[in-house]
């Protein structure tokens, strides 16, 4: 007998469309979860749209406001999707709803909202999910091991880069993404904090790290209707762009590993340019987002030329194995969605977390604002 676990999604943009997926797939994949999501209700301001979505989808109810969600005693656990501006606000109030919750980083504007967040989950006994979805991907996990197991050594340095260029288009429209009130930041909070939650994930803390960040597209159209995604506006009063299109950071690992991130949305040339190359004493390990399914490795005992070999995942490669029954067959970004949405849900059947939670989300936002800070100062930061 499989217990249903009423979920509500709230913010129906695409990555609301992301996670509602996820849950209509998750048994398809996970048959013995034990919990069937049951799409409850969806909430979204944007008139009609939620509408579609139900339509769509299949939620049972719809609003515009979505206390109606926190409210409502059929909904146990919540998808947070919309903008980072309400993170805190709704990650709260679900929190002490008792709703279990499911929300996007950067969880909030700063480290403070993301502890705010944690702190209500924790105080009210609720689960936890956050979207850092590419640790989820079986390369990623199996290059985790492999640095582990010290087979390349002792780690000496990593290069993490998250490149693309949803923001290039000069006229893309100066959405809440852009706005310090209602983003936050702006690369540090879309792309680096994956990229800081990757170096931790990979190697440990971060001790120490300095930063520089830079605008490149300095103003924008204001967008006259309602947008998703990565609309354009032309033609619209422009305004400024207040949040950085790009950073470089240095970073002091706890291990003694030295680091360099760098992250952009404005890279002319660049489509989803994500992945790292982590070195160590004895070899190294590579892995690129664009090839999902594959990394590379050096490993060995010839130090000098020694050789790079591919390594194409298979199903003994963290949740591969519930996607695709044998190697070099291709996973996707929303197969990573899935495992997420399977994690969540097991951490709740289960009262054991599985996956990234809240505390993972404040120490990358606990990172982002030392970033920010040594960007405005210059100096090194110590964490």
């Amino acid at each position: 007998m499989v217990d249903s676990l009423g979920v509500a999604v709230v913010g129906f943009g695409w990555m609301g469309r992301v996670h509602t997926q996820a849950y209509s797939r998750v048994l398809h994949h996970y048959p013995r979860l034990g919990l069937r999501p049951e799409l409850v209700m969806v909430a979204e301001e944007v008139p009609g749209r939620a509408e579609e979505a139900a339509a769509q989808f299949g939620f049972a109810s719809t609003t515009r406001n979505w206390r109606d969600v926190a409210a409502d005693p059929r909904v146990r656990a919540v998808s947070i999707t919309a903008p980072n501006f309400l993170h805190r606000e709704i990650g709260v109030a679900m929190a002490e709803a008792g709703k279990h919750i499911w929300i996007e980083k950067p969880v909030g504007l700063s480290a403070e909202d993301a502890r705010a967040v944690a702190d209500a989950a924790g105080k009210a006994g609720v689960h936890s999910a956050v979207g850092f979805n590419y640790r989820n991907a079986p390369a990623v996990e199996a290059a985790r091991a492999l640095i582990a197991s010290g087979e390349i050594g002792t780690v000496t340095h990593v290069r993490i880069r998250l490149f693309s260029d949803y923001a290039a288009h000069p006229e893309g429209a100066l959405t809440w993404r852009y706005e310090k009130e209602r983003g936050g930041s702006g690369v540090l909070g879309d792309l680096a904090s994956h990229g800081v939650d990757l170096a931790r994930y990979l190697l440990g803390d971060i001790a120490s790290l300095t930063a520089d960040t830079a605008i490149f597209v300095p103003e924008r159209a204001r967008p006259t209707g309602a947008t998703a995604g990565h609309s354009r506006a032309s033609g619209g009063e422009l305004g400024p762009v207040e949040n950085e299109d790009y950073v470089n950071c240095l970073l002091r690992f706890a291990s003694g590993a030295r680091g360099v991130l760098e992250a952009c949305r404005v890279s002319v040339g660049e489509q989803n340019n994500y992945g790292f190359e982590v070195h160590g004493t004895k070899g190294a390990v590579f892995w690129d987002f664009r090839r999902m399914n594959e990394f590379g490795v050096s490993r060995g005992t010839g130090y000098q030329d020694q050789p790079v070999s591919t390594v194409y995942v298979g199903p003994g490669d963290g949740e591969f194995g519930a996607f695709q029954p044998g190697a070099a067959n291709a996973m996707g970004y929303d197969d990573l969605k899935v495992v997420e949405a399977h994690r969540f849900l097991r951490s709740v059947a289960e009262g054991t977390s599985y996956g990234a939670t809240l505390a993972d989300a404040v120490h990358s936002a606990v990172v982002l604002d030392a970033m920010a800070r040594s960007a405005e100062t210059g100096a090194w930061v110590s964490l």
